[in-house]
């Protein structure tokens, strides 16, 4: 009797085995024809047994809902959903089956991340990081956790941002990339394509040429310089520095981390230290305009303003046509009006005052003259600026240049209505 008992065991595990391959391949053909309902159907048949077969059927049941689901989908966020946590299972289950389903998969990954496009661009930045985490689901690309990361940041949900941060450095990641480039021939731009073939097909084509590999930049230092303005938000100081000090021991030469220590000295206020961290940067860049246009601003800040004067000019050195080094290099100058005007109106109308006043206005129209030329070069860069071309009007009509004031009067007015 045990061994008859033992038999019609085994026999019914066979029977419901067959059973859920019968109901699988009948979805199979279903989804190959399109009929993502009928598949539907029966794989909902076979659930409530599937329990009962090995992990390599039940990884496939699993990836076919999720191929019917998605291929049902349309705008459907809800199918998307259970699309992506049906893939999910499938690929806890059995890894491999990414590869059976690569293309579903592309598919399904593209329609989660231009859902979440979409909701970004009208700022609904929760439901976008939902489907980008979703989608990392799908993908196991953690660059889609980075930008889940910046929506939930943009949505002010920072304990969820702090948790896929943190995710994202237990993984590793960087963000570096490898990324195949070329110089086209003509215009002198250097070009990434989306593989290596595609790069060696143009420069066999005679457009382009200088074909190389460079790795885009790490992403860490961004990772941790938002982890650290978020415990800053929060009151968390003490928490904030030592992520940092714990990552810059890690990486000591690391530009991106000191960038983003800088950045966390400067949202906690700490200026001399930022300055500190800005020259050790600016000494391994020594020809980027930004690092330079920064340091003038903490220096500044410092009111070290010769200094900051100094880092600007630099910063034009290397862009001419840097507009915020040339309105703040105005800035700079028309800073000392404020104290120049002060002591005119202070004086009264005795002959020593009428003499002292007349010193110092010539020194504040030197200030005028000076600031001039940084505001022009920036309203020529910009020319719908409401705020350049108000203070250059004003400067002119200081200056008594009535021809001058009446025509940045005119421009004002126009951009103004406008």
């Amino acid at each position: 009797m045990k061994k008859r008992f033992l038999i019609l065991g085994l026999a019914l595990a066979t029977s419901v085995s067959f059973a859920q391959k019968k109901e699988i391949k009948k979805a199979e053909r279903a989804i190959k024809s399109g009929k993502y309902t009928e598949a539907l159907s029966n794989l909902n048949d076979a659930e409530s047994t599937i329990t009962n077969v090995d992990t390599g059927m039940q990884a496939q049941f699993y990836a076919l809902r999720g191929e019917a689901l998605a291929g049902s989908a349309g705008g459907n966020f809800n199918k998307l959903k259970d699309a992506a946590e049906a893939f999910e299972r499938a690929i806890a289950l059995d890894a491999n089956i990414s590869k059976s389903y690569s293309d579903v998969l592309h598919n399904l990954r593209s329609a989660l991340i231009n859902a979440a496009v979409s909701d970004q661009n009208n700022e609904q930045y929760a439901k976008a990081a939902e489907k980008l985490t979703l989608s990392y689901k799908v993908s196991q690309d953690p660059s889609d956790l980075f930008f889940a990361a910046g929506n939930q940041v943009n949505a002010k949900n920072y304990d969820e941002a702090l948790t896929l941060y943190q995710k994202l450095l237990d993984l590793g990641y960087t963000g570096e990339t490898k990324e195949y480039v070329a110089t086209h021939k003509e215009t002198g731009e250097v070009v990434p394509f989306e593989s290596e073939n595609m790069r060696n097909i143009h420069v066999k084509s005679g457009e382009y040429i200088k074909p190389q590999v460079r790795t885009t930049a790490s992403r860490k230092g961004e990772i941790l310089k938002n982890m650290t303005l978020i415990y800053i938000q929060e009151g968390k100081t003490d928490e904030a520095k030592e992520l940092m000090a714990s990552a810059r021991k890690e990486n000591p030469n690391d530009v991106n981390l000191m960038r983003a220590e800088a950045d966390m000295s400067y949202n906690m206020g700490d200026m001399r230290r930022y300055n500190e961290l800005m020259n050790q940067i600016v000494a391994t860049d020594p020809d980027n305009p930004e690092i330079h246009f920064n340091l003038g601003v903490a220096s500044a800040e410092l009111g070290e303003a010769e200094k900051a004067e100094k880092y600007y000019k630099k910063a034009l050195e290397l862009r001419p046509d840097y507009k915020g080094a040339l309105i703040n290099l105005a800035v700079l100058k028309l800073s000392k009006e404020r104290d120049l005007v002060e002591q005119m109106n202070s004086l009264g109308t005795t002959r020593a005052d009428n003499l002292r006043y007349d010193e110092l206005k010539k020194q504040l129209e030197g200030i005028y003259r000076e600031a001039i030329p940084y505001l022009e070069n920036a309203r020529n860069i910009d020319q719908k600026n409401v705020e350049i071309t108000r203070t250059l009007m004003n400067i002119y009509g200081q200056l008594g240049e009535e021809a001058k004031q009446k025509e940045l009067k005119a421009r004002l007015d126009a951009l103004e209505k406008n």
